[in-house]
Formats: structure tokens, sequence, C-alpha cells
């Protein structure tokens, strides 16, 4: 593939070289985070596993995902919580009815009046998503942080200045554009958790449907899923993201490639490298569906 100068440039800013793995000692001028070998090893390939059912038509039981983690990916190191802290206590709600058959803008309406859980009682914004309602990609976060709750806008800050240039390098925008273009980005969570703490599985589970639908709305060819949490409410799996990455999983017939959230990513910039791959796989997944099915 030829790159130009602008998308090298790009490349640079995220640490990526142009030609990965080719040139590895150029991943990034920084010492090296400490990796697990979950993710040190990993390299895309074309193996696909596919999620049991519609997730749609048959969501979770409430209890049933794996404790997070003690940081959340979207949190920064200084506002997360200490390992011994206590899970906080969700109070939970009816979420609105019918959410499976919404259209936009009754679906806009139900998470901006939402009161299924205690979160609603401490966010200043909901957080609904934003880009293109027919987006070829459907970028998947996890919880809105200060910023976002305070904009009601997804991936704002350094994290979401990071994701711009990842989308830029392969083409992609989150301004007005086409839709094969422009992504559509939403997350797992519409509400801030207090202080940024990881999202509980009771809020995953009142939120999910919510998630689904805008889904089965965008139908998206490709969804990236972009964090630990995002990864376990799509996948249902308990599995470290390392041994997710790299290959092409199914959520309600839809393509999804699994990958580091930005702000993990601010962290530990060794592992940009291991993302620009997953972005390359999610591109060839993409090109792919649109040979099959074209226009």
């Amino acid at each position: 593939m030829r790159w130009t100068e602008r998308q090298r440039a790009m490349l640079r800013e995220m640490g990526v070289p142009a030609f990965w793995p080719v040139e590895p000692e150029a991943v990034d001028a920084a010492p090296p985070a400490q990796a697990s070998a979950s993710h040190v090893a990993e390299t895309p390939s074309a193996v696909v596993s596919a999620a049991a059912g519609s997730l749609a038509a048959r969501p979770a039981p409430q209890g049933t995902r794996p404790e997070p983690l003690s940081v959340p990916a979207h949190a920064t190191a200084a506002s997360s919580p200490r390992r011994s802290d206590p899970p906080a206590e969700v109070v939970l709600g009816a979420r609105p009815a019918g959410v499976e058959a919404m259209d936009w803008a009754a679906l806009r309406a139900a998470v901006a009046g939402c009161q299924a859980c205690s979160l609603s009682q401490s966010r200043t914004h909901t957080v609904f998503g934003v880009g293109h309602i027919e987006a070829d990609w459907m970028i998947v976060g996890e919880a809105p942080g200060e910023q976002e709750d305070k904009r009601g806008e997804p991936f704002v800050g350094r994290a979401g200045e990071l994701l711009d240039r990842m989308l830029e390098a392969v083409g992609l925008t989150r301004a007005e554009a086409p839709a094969a273009q422009q992504v559509f980005i939403a997350n797992v969570l519409k509400c801030r958790p207090p202080a940024n703490r990881n999202p509980l599985p009771q809020e995953v589970a009142q939120c999910e449907p919510y998630l689904l639908r805008q889904m089965a709305l965008v139908q998206p060819r490709v969804v990236l899923a972009m964090g630990r949490f995002a990864v376990q409410s799509l996948l249902k799996s308990s599995e470290p993201l390392g041994k997710l990455r790299g290959r092409v999983h199914q959520v309600q017939g839809v393509p999804v490639i699994v990958t580091y959230h930005p702000a993990y990513l601010l962290r530990s910039p060794a592992d940009k490298a291991l993302a620009w791959d997953d972005l390359c796989l999610a591109r060839e997944v993409l090109m792919q569906s649109r040979a099959q099915s074209p226009g």
C-alpha cells in the first residue's frame, strides 16, 4: 500500500510505523510499558469465533458478566479507584418498554430520560452517541468520562484526539462525511460512573439494550470494540482482551474486532502497534464485506 506523507505523519503521532511490523524498532520512542504475555504475542489472524445467538433478542441475565477490572480503560491513573474500594451500591429501576422496536428519535428520547439505574442521579448529560446513522464502521467504547459527561459526546479529550488520529489513518472521520467515511460512535454505558469508577455488571445490563438497538439501526459492516467493558458486553466473554484480539467475532451477524481503548494506549504507547494491527484487520473485514455485497 502507498502511504502519503500526511498518513505517515499521523501514524508517527500514534507511535506506529507505516509498515508495521517490518520496522518494529520504530514503534514508539518512549520506553515500552510492562505488558502481559497475553497481548505481547498476539498477531491478527482470520479465525472466526461466532458469539452464540442474537444479543438483541436474548440479552444476558443480570449479574452474569465477569467482575470488572479495578482500573477502567477510560480512567486516568489519578482518578482510578483503589483495589480496596468496596463496590458501589446500584439502585435499579425499570427501563422504557419496547427498546428493541424504537426508531432513532424514540431511542434518543428514551436514553435522555432513562432512570433505569442510579447513574441517572449523578450524570450531567447522557451520552447517546455521534456519527452517521448508516455508517459502515461503528466504534463501541466503555463509559463516559468527566469531559464526555459535561459535553454529552463520546471520546473527547486526549483519548478522543488519539481516536481521531487512528480513524484518520485509515481514511475515516467523525466529522460530516458519507457513510463510507464517517463512523458512528457509542458507549456501552450512556451515563458516567461517579469518579470514573468501573462500570458495574448491573449497570451494563440495564444499558445494553440501548447499544444493541443502536447497532440494529446503524447496521454497520464492522464494529470496533474498544476496551474490556465494551468487549465483555458485546462478546459475553471473560477472556483477556489480548486473547480476543486478532480474531473476527460476530454479534447480531456483524463482524466485531477487539482492540484497546485509546485511554489505555496513552498509558501504554508500546501497544499502539497492536491497535494498528486491529485497525488493519477491521479494514480488511470491511473490504471483504463490500466486495461480497457491493453498494
